[in-house]
């Protein structure tokens, strides 16, 4: 039987979105609201990989983009009192998490983005968009660097694949700090529930975090469940997580793999080794969905003195170069 493929765009919950169909799966993202890819479907089992807001949650999903599908992070997570230093300049960025202090997330998962291209064939369905920064964007009150951010998405029979370029177009060093706020459902089969599932995260060490949650630059010993988040396995919702940890690979792969224990069915993240950091946040133990967040610094890494700037992740681009990451979600079945 000849596979089934096609790319277009249509309607998802009254959005535009463009769909990606190939074989047994199919992914949406919306241009228009973060460049989120929404969704990630195994249309054959009935599985939902991702939290995607239905109907009834998108006002929710408009006013809390960071907790639906996979949110670009640009610069990712909290820097403390808005500050972002970076050579010999402090930066500042608007206070947007009021009862910290603190920036939070950027807003690349906020902004519209442009649809480059989009194509299917026998091999595989993908879609391109970006974020050019220059003249008028709203980054540039921010920061003075210009640059483009590219997203490629690409469906096949081996899953899901992320691409992500970033291109110092400007005539200053720039910083290159980013992140994805992945939200995994679990349960993803439908007639399973929470307690069925066991998540292993190639996670290191835990940073500690203070009561603005900014690393304090203590390292905390992982408890019993957290070395079995590590090894074998442990429920994703042991206990209310919002961790910060170092990335560790393991047998050369940076990763994330939940099981249905009733099933057998695994769903893996593998991220890449340029993501030296997980942020793990799972809603006050919701057991509904949980985020493993591939990272590529530590928490308010520009405000960290004394410190390697690879070991955190404190990168930057020198104009006219490129860093590119690529990650991919795919399913194996039992």
């Amino acid at each position: 039987m000849s596979t089934q493929y096609s790319a277009y765009e249509a309607d998802f919950q009254g959005e535009k979105a463009i769909w990606l169909k190939h074989g047994r799966y199919e992914a949406a993202i919306l241009p228009e609201l973060g460049g989120n890819l929404i969704l990630f479907r195994d249309t054959e089992k009935g599985y939902h990989f991702l939290r995607e807001p239905q109907a009834n949650e998108m006002e929710d999903f408009k006013a809390n983009p960071g907790i639906y599908g996979i949110p670009v992070l640009f610069p990712p997570n909290r820097f403390e009192d808005g500050k972002f230093p970076w050579e010999g300049k402090v930066y500042e960025l608007p206070i947007n998490e009021q009862a910290m202090g603190n920036h939070l997330h950027g807003y690349m998962h906020t902004l519209p983005w442009s649809v480059v291209h989009f194509s299917a064939d026998t091999y595989e369905s993908k879609v391109v968009l970006s974020q050019k920064v220059s003249e008028g964007h709203l980054y540039k009150k921010y920061f003075p660097f210009e640059f483009t951010i590219t997203l490629r998405y690409t469906l096949s029979d081996a899953g899901l694949q992320q691409q992500v370029t970033v291109k110092n177009e400007g005539k200053e060093r720039m910083p290159n700090l980013l992140a994805f706020h992945t939200a995994i459902n679990a349960p993803f089969v439908p007639e399973s529930s929470a307690s069925d599932y066991l998540v292993k995260i190639s996670i290191g060490e835990r940073q500690e975090l203070s009561e603005r949650n900014l690393p304090t630059g203590r390292i905390q010993p992982l408890t019993a469940d957290e070395q079995l988040m590590k090894s074998e396995g442990v429920n994703p919702y042991f206990a209310s997580m919002d961790n910060h940890y170092t990335s560790v690979t393991q047998n050369g792969r940076n990763f994330m793999e939940l099981t249905d224990t009733r099933t057998g069915d695994k769903l893996i993240y593998d991220v890449g080794t340029s993501y030296k950091h997980w942020m793990i946040w799972n809603n006050g133990a919701c057991e509904k969905f949980f985020c493993p967040e591939p990272q590529m610094n530590l928490v308010n890494a520009p405000n960290i003195n004394g410190r390697d700037a690879e070991e955190i992740g404190l990168i930057g681009l020198e104009p006219g170069e490129v860093w590119e990451g690529t990650s991919r979600l795919y399913f194996v079945e039992a």
